[in-house]
């Protein structure tokens, strides 16, 4: 159909229901792009490489750049502090093959979801681009999404027009579903964001799209079948370039010009245990704000419809998020 590159979610070669010890055989030590290497016409210059061999013929046979998600293992000895017990890393890695068939990116996952015991982060984030005929692409992977790194340095010290984004997206309410939060982030980011989801409806694993500064190029949700979509959208090479490009919003500026009456009329409540403070929209048109701590949150808008059995409310939230591993959100 025309693309000149195809982005698969992360896990979707192998599936994610591993141990560090059943996804050992799966792996393979995939080399530093700078060794300007093709797979599919020397495969045996790193071996055994069949999946990057396979993945490689796929690019060059079709003309066209292949992103997928696999895993790379790295060797290791006792002189090193941080080495495993088993002598090896093993990481969940993004891998770019050209249209020449050539590897020309390999991420590592920095931010690890608290289920991937069979992988180990990076000592160091990786902050990893490259240049096509088609704009500068960066790449992460799916809970990178949630940090600073490696996700805002791309956009904001590396100038990149188009995000890649391999990922096993799992939605959580009311947050974090696929859709909205990565075309926010596009939209907040000011670059294509291109995201690749499995497709899981038992783990409510599904949402995937292309989404522009813009807003959506193109989506996909289905939380009813197990029916997968590939999705195919034209895209600017060089978004900041556009006409339409959003400019830059001063938010610090618009934020403390803003004279809405601060609500007295709150409450608290639950949201996945962090408490909000809450205020209810109780006309169908209004100005509200609702603050927590040093967070206000500002609120115009105007109802269309709204039926005696709906409730609607505003509210903020300036705390730490999370049971495990703590995160500072403000919402």
């Amino acid at each position: 159909q025309g693309a000149h590159i195809i982005v698969t979610p992360e896990d979707g070669i192998y599936g994610w229901r591993f141990t560090r010890e059943t996804i050992y055989p799966y792996l393979e030590d995939i080399p530093d792009p700078a060794v300007n290497w093709i797979p599919c016409t020397d495969p045996t210059r790193f071996v055994p490489t069949p999946v990057q061999e396979r993945l490689s013929c796929m690019a060059r046979n079709n003309s066209i750049y292949v992103v997928a998600n696999i895993g790379d293992k790295k060797p290791c000895n006792s002189s090193d502090p941080s080495c495993p017990s088993d002598g090896r890393y093993q990481y969940n890695t993004d891998v770019v093959f050209d249209a020449e068939g050539k590897l020309v990116a390999r991420y590592h996952k920095y931010n690890l979801f608290r289920g991937e015991t069979q992988f180990n982060y990076p000592k160091e984030p990786e902050a990893v681009t490259f240049e096509t005929p088609f704009g500068k692409f960066g790449i992460f992977t799916c809970f990178d999404i949630l940090f600073r790194e490696p996700a805002v340095i791309l956009v904001s010290e590396l100038q990149v027009d188009t995000v890649l984004f391999p990922t096993a997206w799992m939605n959580v309410l009311p947050f974090l579903t696929a859709i909205e939060f990565h075309s926010a982030w596009a939209m907040g980011m000011g670059v294509n964001l291109l995201s690749a989801n499995t497709h899981n409806i038992d783990l409510a694993m599904t949402g995937d799209g292309l989404f522009t500064p813009e807003g959506p190029s193109t989506y996909h949700y289905d939380s009813r079948t197990e029916e997968g979509r590939l999705l195919l959208a034209e895209l600017r090479s060089h978004p900041r370039l556009s006409p339409t490009y959003p400019p830059p919003v001063n938010w610090s500026l618009y934020a403390t010009s803003i004279k809405f009456p601060r609500e007295k009329d709150t409450f608290p409540g639950a949201v996945r245990r962090d408490i909000f403070t809450f205020s209810e929209l109780r006309c169908k048109a209004g100005n509200y704000t609702v603050c927590q701590g040093d967070l206000c949150c500002h609120l115009v808008y105007q109802m269309s419809n709204k039926s005696n059995d709906e409730v609607y409310v505003l509210g903020a939230f300036d705390g730490l998020h999370g049971s495990l591993i703590k995160y500072h959100w403000q919402v």
